[in-house]
């Protein structure tokens, strides 16, 4: 699999010459699981949005698995570009970025879990938050932690959007509010927080919130890595 996610072949080595690449089939495989999730996605299925058989795929891609490391690597796409932004607004706007390619493609949700070969793409991604620390005083180690929970809590948020528009904190709030309704007594602290959020218009506000929370600790760290605390403060 990793040489087909590597260094993958411009078409089959036997028969005539292709009509479609690699990427043509993980395009189409793409477009079928945007529509109606990665189960829908089938050989056979691909191979009829591409108007050739079956058997024909298999001369490009050996199987499902593959197909679908393909299909996460070209689906995610290249990083966003540093530029000269600080480790903070870096690795902020990389979490954004991860989080739209998410509610672009929700299947990758499901994809991307569990030990298998990434590609390069996916990489990429981890390249460029790595990058953004380097030179902060973390170690390797925490680097790739602060990574895993950025993305773990990407994840989260954009697996809760996944199924709807509608899915989202106010509307789960909603929820909670119609079960709490002449309830109160018995879930207080539920039943102020919602209308305190309510009142205050801050909704919808978990993708910010737990950015800005995950980062708060990582500057902290790297201001104990510095040896900066409240009574030795940088110049």
């Amino acid at each position: 699999m990793d040489k087909l996610l590597w260094e993958p072949s411009p078409g089959p080595r036997r028969g005539p010459r292709p009509a479609f690449t690699v990427d043509d089939i993980a395009r189409a495989a793409i477009a079928i699981a945007d529509a109606d999730g990665l189960g829908a996605v089938t050989m056979q299925r691909v191979a009829d949005r591409l108007g050739v058989t079956k058997m024909a795929l298999y001369r490009y891609v050996p199987g499902k698995a593959e197909l679908v490391a393909l299909m996460l690597d070209l689906g995610l796409g290249d990083p966003p570009a540093r530029g000269d932004k600080g480790w903070r607004a870096a690795l902020d706007a990389w979490s954004r970025a991860l989080f739209e390619e998410f509610a672009a493609h929700p299947w990758a949700i499901e994809a991307a879990v569990g030990a298998r070969v990434m590609g390069p793409n996916e990489l990429g991604w981890l390249e460029e938050a790595v990058a953004a620390l380097t030179g902060t005083g973390l170690d390797g180690s925490e680097m790739l932690d602060v990574a895993v929970t950025l993305v773990g809590h990407v994840r989260s948020l954009a697996q809760q959007t996944a199924g709807s528009p509608a899915d989202t904190e106010a509307a789960l709030d909603e929820a909670i509010a119609g079960l709490i309704q002449g309830r109160e007594d018995r879930f207080p602290a539920l039943a102020a927080a919602i209308a305190e959020a309510r009142a205050g218009g801050k909704q919808d506000q978990a993708l910010d919130f737990g950015l800005a929370r995950i980062l708060d600790g990582v500057g902290t760290l790297i201001a104990h890595r510095a040896g900066v605390t409240p009574a030795h403060p940088a110049p």
